[in-house]
């Protein structure tokens, strides 16, 4: 897949992904937010207040794409969402979690809540 194809189908894999948080009545707040330590693709609020910061990874099967998830990503990415809840009211304090959106070749979408644990 050449660069610009990549990039178009990442973010059609992204958009799939809002709209599934959407159809949930989730918020998006950012997409594609980026700090000093990393980035994170979308980040959405639940009525009161918990974020979600999701992580999207696009490939032939959901097994593919999880594969595209690694340590040192999923690190930038807590150090990402870190940095995102110190510019919170509540802080570090701020109900978060953190997830892995799958979306395969067809476009379907699984979610993986809470994907990189504790």
């Amino acid at each position: 897949m050449s660069g610009l194809t990549s990039y178009h189908a990442g973010l059609a894999a992204e958009e799939a992904v809002a709209r599934h948080y959407q159809a949930f009545g989730m918020r998006l707040c950012a997409r594609r937010w980026r700090g000093a330590g990393g980035d994170v693709d979308l980040i959405f609020e639940q009525d009161g207040g918990a974020l979600i910061f999701v992580e999207v990874k696009k490939g032939r099967s959901f097994d593919a794409a999880a594969h595209r998830l690694g340590a040192r990503q999923m690190a930038r990415i807590r150090a990402a969402a870190s940095e995102f809840l110190a510019t919170r009211p509540g802080g570090r304090l701020t109900e978060a979690r953190l997830d892995v959106a799958l979306v395969d070749g067809s476009g379907h979408v699984r979610v993986i809540e809470n994907a990189f644990g504790h």
